[in-house]
């Protein structure tokens, strides 16, 4: 996305305006009474920040939650913060934002700390499975995911064809359990259309991407007519066509060539 232009004139005006706005509510900060029960500051003496005890003979007391102060007075290190629990997040349709940051396959992907794996499911009955997961990058990925909670159980006399249009290509852990799971289930077709290649330039990248080819993948970049596809297909658009962005094909040709070089 172009950054916005202004005026300098504007600009420090506007910076101006910030600043003053800044100073006022500094200055409100500092006027605020004191609690219920609590002394106010002498003299000189400035008043005690949020979430911080009031000084005692001079001595700051620690702040009772605050986990960087625990245990340092026996010169410990603080405990690290626990992070909430890892959440797959699967659905029917993408926001339409997040597609659009997602899906752009630009070459560098600052930001886009997320896979979005849309998904198609022919098993030969009962239509077609359709709709997409989303990871963090953080605990067990999309790819991963898919097999988990979207085709936990796998029927040897039933053929899969499956189709996946990726946000970015599968990482090394994810290409060699995907290569395993295709060794292992002879009736599983698998075809991977993915945005951006991940990591392209890491040898170990380009190992698992040639293992997974080999063990019957189908391994190729979006077009723009796949963006389209995948817009009209997964994507909560308001019945909106998308608006290809000005580099789509040169960029799908740039991936194409990379990945073709990748796997000969």
């Amino acid at each position: 996305m172009a950054d916005r232009k202004s005026s300098s004139g504007v600009g420090s005006r506007l910076t101006v305006k910030r600043k003053e706005r800044g100073a006022e509510n500094e200055a409100k900060k500092e006027e605020k009474p004191p609690k219920e029960g609590e002394k106010p500051p002498k003299e000189g003496e400035k008043p005690p920040k949020e979430g911080e005890k009031p000084e005692v003979n001079g001595k700051k007391e620690p702040v009772e939650n605050g986990e960087a102060v625990a245990g340092a007075e026996n010169g410990e290190k603080p405990e690290p913060m626990e992070l909430p629990p890892f959440e797959i997040i699967t659905g029917d349709r993408i926001d339409p934002f997040f597609y659009k940051f997602q899906f752009k396959n630009v070459e560098y992907s600052s930001g886009r700390n997320k896979t979005f794996l849309c998904y198609l499911v022919d098993q030969g009955t009962d239509g077609l499975l359709r709709g997409y997961i989303e990871d963090e990058h953080t605990g067990a990925h999309a790819e991963e995911a898919f097999f988990q909670q979207v085709l936990p159980t796998y029927d040897p006399a039933c053929k899969y064809t499956i189709t996946w249009y990726m946000s970015s290509s599968p990482c090394v852990a994810c290409a060699g359990k995907l290569a395993e799971i295709l060794k292992a289930r002879k009736s599983v077709r698998l075809a991977i259309f993915s945005a951006r290649l991940f990591e392209w330039e890491e040898p170990a990248v380009q190992t698992g991407l040639r293992a997974l080819a080999a063990a019957g993948c189908k391994l190729r970049m979006m077009k723009p007519l796949d963006f389209t596809y995948t817009w009209d297909t997964f994507v909560e658009n308001d019945e909106q066509p998308l608006a290809l962005w000005e580099d789509c094909q040169e960029n799908y040709e740039y991936y194409q060539d990379k990945l073709a070089d990748i796997l000969q």
